[in-house]
């Protein structure tokens, strides 16, 4: 008998893993089940009748069982809080995440309710006011709220971020010398916070469009915290606004979107003048970090992801961002 090749990333068959799905969360007969995105982790789109579900596969060795249940417990928190998220739904043992056995090994699965609505970067100045607003009502549920995940800092966003993109990277490269420089910097203005006036609590740290849905121009449904953890709220309002001017080229556009985004935000809680202080330098600090998550995730899958074209694209931003601040690096 031929033994089993060994594998690192598999797909799962969505017709088999949609009759999985049925037994377990008592589905009707209707139950369809396909494949949406397969990237860092796998997305299925459920259909049931009328009924619509995701159902996230986390790719072997991603996250442990227990960062899952840690990243399920804020969003049944958040949901009892009546906030606008997507929430994990129990099968019929009450059991919120399944194991597979894929040809890598053990895979966790969880069921979501699905985001009403649609995602789309084209957000009026209206919308990107609730959004604020919304990010701010699950900021109020947050704060104070402690994950037994991750807790960012300056080591783990940037000193070993920067060390692994050096690796990864393997020789001389302006975008790489500029990201080290940036890290140092960045590492100072962590330090010299003044913690006290800064909410502290789990954050969703991946807050822009594309984990977003917008339902007829009024309601917002966040989803995807595969990456949440502990951290300085204003983390989340960063990023915001770092992938709203990503996504406009014409600047006055983002200027009107990114003050209504504040105010629909403080329409719900006060951003302190500390957190407004460090708010142009915490988005840096993120993205120097998921430059370095996409070297460990995509470097066993493709190098077609992450190759130096695609860190001078984000180098280019971060760049652009930097100068639109007017950020002095120093020396």
């Amino acid at each position: 008998m031929t033994e089993k090749f060994p594998t690192i990333n598999s797909t799962l068959a969505p017709n088999e893993l949609g009759q999985l799905i049925r037994q377990k969360y008592g589905l009707s007969e209707k139950t369809e089940c396909s494949i949406f995105r397969l990237a860092m982790n796998h997305l299925y789109i459920v259909h049931d009748d009328e009924n619509k579900y995701v159902f996230r596969v986390y790719t072997h060795n991603w996250r442990t069982k227990l960062e899952i249940e840690e990243e399920l417990r804020l969003l049944l928190h958040l949901k009892k809080m009546d906030r606008q998220v997507a929430f994990p739904i129990a099968d019929k043992s009450n059991q919120y995440i399944q194991e597979i056995e894929a040809p890598e090994g053990t895979r966790f699965g969880v069921l979501f309710s699905y985001a009403k609505g649609t995602k789309t970067a084209k957000f009026s100045q209206q919308t990107s006011f609730l959004i604020g607003q919304a990010l701010a009502k699950v900021h109020q549920s947050t704060e104070g709220f402690e994950l037994n995940r991750v807790s960012y800092n300056s080591q783990n966003l940037l000193i070993k971020p920067v060390l692994r993109i050096k690796e990864f990277f393997n020789k001389s490269n302006s975008d790489v010398d500029f990201l080290e420089k940036l890290s140092a910097f960045l590492t100072l203005k962590i330090q010299n916070i003044d913690q006290p006036k800064m909410r502290y609590g789990s954050v969703h740290l991946d807050v822009w469009f594309d984990n977003l849905h917008i339902d007829d121009e009024k309601e917002i449904t966040f989803f995807d915290f595969d990456f949440c953890g502990n951290d300085y709220l204003c983390f989340d309002i960063s990023y915001f606004l770092f992938q709203l001017l990503a996504t406009h080229l014409n600047e006055a556009e983002y200027q009107e979107k990114a003050e209504s985004f504040l105010k629909g935000y403080e329409t719900v809680t006060v951003i302190s003048t500390e957190e407004k202080r460090f708010l142009p330098y915490a988005c840096l600090a993120i993205m120097t970090y998921y430059i370095s998550v996409q070297c460990d995730r995509f470097e066993y899958w493709t190098n077609i992801f992450v190759n130096e074209d695609h860190l001078k694209r984000i180098v280019g931003n971060l760049k652009r961002w930097i100068l639109y601040h007017k950020i002095e690096i120093e020396s």
